[in-house]
């Protein structure tokens, strides 16, 4: 057995035979990456350009390690380089930073007196006003063009069902307390555990200070980015306002709604969503993104346009065949950039309003800290450059500027201090035919630092959830805390990740999962065939829709020494009955409800293969996740036990979905997984 002792601290139940020494036992990079750089790392993110044009202000994002949490502060650097310094940084948090049109005023979301509140700083005294005090949430905050108000979202809660009121108790009695009830589809969500019942409402609150006043109305969620008509009297929308929204989770129209007077004019009208309006610099047109809907579980979006009054409609970007987002003007209104991600990398693209279109760069990235997902954003310059999180697969995300020409200088450097220090590894990018159509599938192979092609290492296979997702060659603390301890790591883009195009996402539309495995399985048979990888040292593990998959995989196959489950689908018919994303997976997953093609659900469930399984296997589940609620975690548990498979189970307190939320829970989540792949070091379990 290897010398490393098994890192289990969430506590876990563990049945395991003895392993043998191997020849390819993990050895941790000398000046490797360390679980205690956890607390260390940073990254840049949420760009906004002053209205000068000389500077960038963003949201430095850094891990607070006496409280386990991601702090947010404000900070600026020069477009032209230097002069970096702070603007709002401090204990608390501060985030979503926002300039008034004239440049003189900067408001922001900040829990510097307790509850997060909206406040104003006037940039060129310093001055601060504190604009609101409210004891919800605000969010998606947006100057009107006067710069006289402040709009933003709020949840408001309602009365919800009643059916029952306890008689008065006796004075000094302890009773039970009241039941709560529900009549919502979606009655807890992952992240806010359980949901009172209420709406989110869009505000307007005068940019000095004063009352709040709800602007939209009705029993229906209005959540998202929030738009102003030049005029300042009007805010632009998107909601799904339909009598079945709750049934309905992609629907949503655009709308103009009136401040004085609430009242509601439908601009789009179509089925599929019309989402994130935003007004051209003349006020002439309106652009945002849509599709129609065609009841696949992939659909991409395209960039639209049209006039202010609804009609004209014009698609941008028809042909794309990419799911775009964060759409934005040019100074001049005479075309849009927007991103997307094309072959697990995230583009920042520009198209002008004749449809003509090209790509500015392929570097976004480094804004998710645990595993390898595309990301980042950007926020364009006025005369024609982009500022954007810069994306390297040995650092988390920096800021940058690209110009016309492709010229690109970094602005930050927030990481050296602690990584310029570490030996960290590159992402090596691979790809093979799928064995079982001949399609092209990508991956990543990460190898130790100090990789030696004379050595054999042992391999982790690492597989991303969604299903419809992608990773790609960005930074990960995950992997990269694998490679520093001795092992190499390939992840990948099986069919079903987007990135590639709808069809290839839609390859697994009602049939997931299925030959997805064959892909990862060729990946690994290409990796290997590379050299250097020990064939008889393979581990396998993934989270949500990568543990479903990693279920599946030893459910199919013995050749992975141990196997790591995290917060997966193992019964398809309780899960969609658990999850907070029921009407989405019954609507786009499957043809029709469990109950109706119980069979079906069966087929593609894990479960069902669990006496198959051979390989040690450990389960994780966050205790407080409704997304992938911990029941699924646990039926496989219990099943693996029951079968006499070497297993464990690891609960995180207090974790959602986002097992890695806190700088803690990422450091345990890896320390656990490569604490059960050390423990079967050796132990053959393949024929």
């Amino acid at each position: 057995m290897s010398g490393k002792s098994l890192f289990l601290a969430c506590g876990l139940v563990c049945s395991a035979v003895m392993p043998e020494v191997s020849a390819a036992t993990p050895t941790p990079v000398q000046g490797g990456l360390q679980y205690s750089d956890v607390f260390d790392l940073e990254y840049a993110t949420g760009p906004q350009i002053s209205p000068d044009g000389l500077s960038v202000y963003y949201e430095r994002r850094s891990m607070d390690v006496m409280t386990d949490s991601v702090r947010s502060n404000i900070w600026a650097v020069d477009l032209a380089g230097g002069h970096h310094r702070p603007i709002l940084s401090g204990k608390s948090q501060y985030r979503m930073p926002r300039f008034s049109a004239d440049g003189k005023r900067l408001a922001y979301l900040s829990t510097a007196e307790g509850n997060t509140q909206i406040y104003v700083r006037w940039l060129e005294g310093g001055d601060t006003a504190r604009v609101t005090d409210i004891s919800r949430t605000p969010g998606n905050i947006s100057w009107s063009p006067d710069g006289a108000s402040i709009a933003f979202t709020m949840f408001v809660p309602s009365e919800g069902l009643s059916l029952f009121s306890l008689p008065a108790k006796p004075k000094g009695a302890k009773w039970a307390g009241n039941v709560k009830s529900t009549d919502q589809m979606v009655y807890r969500r992952d992240g806010a555990g359980y949901v009172a019942p209420g709406y989110t409402h869009v505000f307007v609150v005068p940019a000095d200070g004063g009352t709040p006043r709800q602007v939209t109305s009705g029993d229906f969620n209005h959540g998202g980015a929030i738009a102003w008509t030049p005029d300042s009297s009007s805010i632009l929308i998107s909601a799904n306002r339909s009598d079945n929204w709750e049934r309905n989770p992609r629907e949503s129209e655009i709308y103009t709604v009136a401040i004085e007077s609430g009242t509601y004019t439908q601009l789009t009208n179509r089925v599929g969503p019309d989402r994130s309006p935003v007004v051209s610099p003349n006020g002439d047109l309106i652009a945002y993104t849509g599709n129609d809907e065609n009841g696949l579980s992939q659909q991409n979006g395209d960039v639209y346009v049209m006039n202010m009054d609804g009609t004209g409609v014009r698609n941008l970007t028809q042909g794309l065949d990419r799911n775009v987002s964060n759409i934005q003007w040019n100074a001049e209104g005479t075309g849009l950039y927007y991103s997307y991600d094309r072959s697990g990398k995230k583009v920042a693209a520009f198209t002008n309003l004749a449809g003509n279109g090209r790509i500015i760069t392929d570097a976004l990235g480094g804004t998710v800290m645990g595993r390898p997902y595309t990301s980042g954003t950007y926020r364009a310059v006025p005369d024609g450059r982009i500022v954007f999180t810069q994306n390297r697969s040995d650092r988390p995300a920096d800021l940058a500027i690209i110009d016309r020409i492709g010229s690109v200088k970094t602005l930050t450097d927030l990481n050296s201090d602690v990584l310029g220090q570490r030996k960290m590894s590159i992402a090596e990018r691979i790809v093979t035919s799928s064995s079982v159509d001949g399609i092209e599938v990508e991956g990543w192979i990460v190898k130790p630092a100090d990789f030696d092609p004379s050595k054999q290492y042992p391999l982790i296979l690492e597989i991303h959830g969604g299903p419809h997702s992608a990773y790609g060659p960005g930074y990960s603390t995950e992997v990269q805390l694998m490679a520093a301890q001795g092992y190499m790591v390939l992840y990948t883009n099986p069919r079903g990740s987007t990135s590639y195009g709808a069809d290839f996402s839609n390859l697994i539309h009602q049939n997931y999962p299925s030959q997805d495995y064959d892909d990862m399985m060729d990946l690994v048979d290409a990796t290997i065939a590379q050299g250097s990888v020990d064939a008889d040292q393979l581990y396998v593990t993934g989270g949500s829709g990568g543990g479903v998959l990693t279920a599946w995989i030893v459910g199919k196959t013995n050749r992975f020494r141990a196997a790591v489950v995290a917060k997966p689908v193992i019964n398809w018919s309780s899960f969609v009955l658990t999850a907070d994303i029921s009407a989405m997976t019954t609507k786009y997953w499957f043809a029709d409800m469990p109950w109706n093609m119980p069979e079906h659900y069966w087929q593609r469930s894990p479960l069902s293969l669990v006496g198959n399984v051979t390989t040690p296997t450990m389960v994780i589940s966050g205790l407080e996740d409704f997304r992938t609620p911990t029941s699924e975690a646990e039926q496989y548990y219990k099943a693996l036990k029951l079968e006499g498979v070497p297993t464990a189970l690891v609960t995180v307190p207090g974790a959602s979905h986002l097992i890695a939320g806190k700088p803690s829970n990422l450091i345990q989540k890896i320390g656990n997984i490569l604490g059960w792949f050390n423990k079967f070091e050796g132990n053959a379990n393949a024929d």
